[in-house]
């Protein structure tokens, strides 16, 4: 199972997420904050806040949104791979 080992803001709603397989990518969610949890991250004080669960390897929000590890593996537009 992959995990997101560390964040990087990107500005705007992009980040730049490394991954436990060495797989460096960018990813823009911009799209993607709807719905009760996500919504109030599109102010980008709450957005900002983003950070790495270490124990589920995830990105997570202190109010409690969270994105699945391998769904954002998934998604990412690779950059370069970790050495």
């Amino acid at each position: 199972m992959v995990k997101v080992t560390r964040v990087e803001r990107l500005g705007e709603y992009r980040l730049r997420l490394t991954f436990s397989d060495g797989v460096v990518g960018d990813i823009d969610l911009a799209d993607e904050l709807w719905g009760e949890m996500f919504e109030p991250l599109c102010d980008f004080a709450e957005f900002n806040s983003v950070s790495v669960d270490p124990e589920l390897g995830t990105l997570v929000w202190p109010n409690g949104a969270d994105l699945d590890p391998e769904g954002l593996h998934d998604a990412v537009r690779p950059v370069q791979r970790a050495s």
